[in-house]
């Protein structure tokens, strides 16, 4: 008998194979995760909207579906967390707003509609900052999301929310999206698995205006195997994004064990000018070479990468001035109240301003491009720090005791959702003060199932999932 104690730690592929041949039923699994919400939850503040009448209703139905010997799907009976600017039908969907406090939508996000198609629960919905505008995870209708290593710090954003209800055990799988880093910078800060998918893999519909050439949709998971089964799942074309991608060629879950299709890895601890705390660059360094003792080639190199992040917030402020329109003056009075500042630089932008911006990032392309001609991924730390204090606000000032701009703690991420190729983190170690660190694995276009199968190389060299916080 399996109980709920170890039901909370099992991975998604684990629980749907133990629901299929009847050691767990999609009850129990249920019951298990409600019971560590109502236990853990208040203190982190992860889920802002439950549907725990509604799960328990379709893990009775799920169950009925197996015992009448019912075709079922690769999720059947799993729990998944769902981020709060993703809409469900039926379930307040805020986007983190007071704008949005009453909002149902009436139809599923696609994303959510193939999770259901899988047979996967919907548990809820996860917290978020403000239209997911900032690593951090804050807002002022549901307050602040708490990282479960240390209370006092902050799970990043802006799928902070899913990060920390995975981490803390509330859920067995979670999904997210990411403009900047928000899948990336959650999944390093809580110790998890996070991948951004190529720009489009992932249908985004329907969705507020605005992130259409940077955002991508994606899994967090305790395990790389969880990833490959999300992502089997949710890609696909759907004619309502116009951005979507045809399906990929071949399952990822299938392919995941298989080895990736390079063994050139190219590795950079600034990418030419970002600066990194001494012990995350000692943990990533130690991390990245250990893949020359798995067989790969790896070699340090100094890209002459630009710093997209005043170009990426120039095209964000515009965007987010631009798609609240006519609720403008109504936002500035009830909105996250740090924002204040970023409107009035999407206020001031010329158009002339946002297409310079444009032009760099096809620079900026052009120079990436070249490192992916000699290698076949890239190797960098996740992020520069560890996570930080609440108290530090929207991210540090300082780093290594150099003054670092407002995306200074980001210089990681953002730079592959301007090019949209796939990148994933994956847990690296820990800091002294037991607080995770991640590493970074960019790959080539389209090549989310390289970046897998590279990720669940690592992951069988040097295995995360058995570490956990001490709630």
């Amino acid at each position: 008998m399996v109980n709920s104690k170890t039901i909370i730690w099992m991975s998604g592929q684990e629980i749907a194979a133990a629901i299929r041949i009847g050691e767990l039923s999609p009850s129990e699994v249920v019951e298990a995760f409600l019971s560590r919400i109502d236990q853990v939850n208040p203190r982190i503040n992860a889920f802002v909207t439950l549907r725990a009448d509604e799960a328990r209703r379709e893990a009775e139905e799920a169950h009925k579906a197996l015992k009448r010997g019912d075709r079922t799907g690769p999720l059947h009976g799993v729990p998944v967390a769902v981020k709060d600017n993703m809409p469900v039908k039926g379930v307040r969907t805020t986007w983190g707003s007071k704008l949005y406090a009453d909002c149902i939508p009436e139809q599923d996000y696609v994303l959510v509609e193939r999770l259901r198609q899988a047979g996967a629960i919907i548990l809820g919905k996860t917290n978020v900052p403000e239209f997911c505008l900032i690593g951090i995870t804050e807002n002022p209708l549901f307050g602040v999301t708490r990282n479960p290593w240390d209370l006092d710090r902050t799970p990043g954003g802006s799928s902070g929310g899913s990060a920390a209800a995975l981490a803390a055990g509330l859920c067995p799988l979670a999904v997210g999206n990411d403009g900047g880093g928000s899948i990336r910078i959650p999944s390093s800060f809580c110790g998890l698995y996070g991948l951004k998918p190529q720009l489009g893999r992932i249908p985004r519909w329907p969705a507020l205006p605005g992130w259409e050439t940077l955002s991508s949709e994606g899994p967090i998971t305790r395990t790389v195997a969880d990833a490959a089964l999300l992502m089997d799942v949710m890609s696909g074309p759907d004619d309502r994004d116009y951005l979507s991608l045809p399906a990929p060629a071949v399952s990822y879950a299938a392919k995941i064990e298989d080895p990736p299709p390079g063994r050139r890895l190219a590795f950079s601890m600034d990418l030419g000018y970002a600066v990194v705390d001494p012990e995350v660059a000692q943990l990533v360094r130690e991390a990245a070479f250990a893949f020359n003792d798995l067989g790969f080639s790896v070699e340090e190199v100094t890209p002459d990468f630009l710093d997209m992040g005043p170009d990426w917030v120039n095209m964000v402020a515009a965007e987010t001035v631009a798609s609240l329109g006519e609720h403008m003056e109504e936002w500035r009075k009830i909105g996250y109240k740090p924002y204040l500042d970023f409107l009035w630089l999407g206020d001031q932008l010329k158009a002339v301003d946002y297409v310079n911006s444009l032009y760099r990032r096809k620079e900026h392309w052009e120079r990436v491009y070249r490192v992916f001609e000699q290698f076949d991924f890239l190797l960098t730390p996740t992020l520069p720090i560890p996570a930080f204090p609440i108290a530090a606000g929207m991210g540090p000032t300082e780093i290594a005791g150099q003054s670092v701009g407002p995306t200074g703690w980001v210089p990681f991420t953002i730079p592959f959702n301007l090019t949209g190729q796939p990148a994933a983190t994956i847990p690296c170690g820990f800091t002294k003060e037991r607080l995770p660190v991640g590493l970074q694995i960019v790959g080539k276009r389209f090549d989310e199932l390289g970046v897998l199968q590279l990720s669940r190389a690592f992951e069988k060299a040097r295995p995360w999932r058995d570490q956990r916080p001490a709630l």
